[in-house]
């Protein structure tokens, strides 16, 4: 699926990537509107409809991934709340191994990340991964989402590739679509972003469904740097 010969650079997404989507999933479709069922006196059923009406009008906007946003909006401490279930954040099958070996393989390995800051710093308390990577890059330090093409543009600026030699993994198919846009040529999918959901059967890009499946050859794997 991937010749590692045309890849300098490797792209890597977070959640729904790297790590299991099921928390994300789980946080924002049911224990934040069972938070806010509590808080602001309204049944689960009341608090869980309008809580998923309003994330699904600001889907792949950045204030859809700032928790600073729906903190305001829904008046809850968001950042605490999700504190309070990190324990949760996993890694998905074989992450460390692939990283290991893009490490040791002297490639550009970047995490670029829709997530909130805070998001990031929460999440890597619990499962850090940071250190496998040349750079982190947060879209709201963009000042716009990966759905948007200025995103490439001032990552572009922030942290020169090429995109023919980019290979982005990436489980949001707008996010993939913008990519392509780009120009970035190696574009892959992960077709169980959640592990407690179906598997997906109609991705319209290249779709894995654990590292293993593209782990970089073991002759292309120098000693770390």
């Amino acid at each position: 699926m991937i010749d590692w010969n045309t890849i300098d650079t490797v792209l890597l997404d977070m959640d729904g990537t790297l790590l299991d989507l099921h928390f994300d999933n789980y946080f924002w479709m049911e224990h934040v509107p069972r938070v806010y069922a509590q808080t602001h006196s309204l049944s689960e059923q009341e608090s869980t409809e309008k809580l998923h009406a309003a994330f699904s009008i600001e889907r792949g906007t950045l204030d859809w991934y700032s928790l600073d946003y729906w903190s305001d909006r829904l008046q809850l401490d968001i950042p605490a709340i999700k504190r309070e279930l990190g324990h949760m954040v996993s890694m998905r099958p074989h992450v460390v191994e692939f990283l290991t070996h893009l490490h040791a393989s002297h490639r550009d390995v970047v995490m670029v990340t829709n997530a909130h800051r805070k998001t990031l710093d929460i999440k890597m308390n619990n499962v850090d991964i940071t250190g496998w990577f040349d750079r982190l890059v947060v879209s709201h330090e963009l000042h716009a989402p990966k759905e948007e093409q200025v995103f490439w543009h001032r990552l572009q600026a922030l942290h020169p590739f090429d995109p023919a030699r980019t290979l982005l993994i990436d489980d949001t198919e707008p996010v993939l679509e913008s990519a392509r846009d780009y120009g970035i040529v190696h574009l892959l999918t992960l077709l169980q972003p959640d592990s407690k959901r179906q598997k997906r059967i109609d991705t319209r890009f290249p779709g894995i469904h654990h590292f293993d499946e593209i782990m970089p050859p073991a002759s292309q794997v120098d000693a770390p740097r």
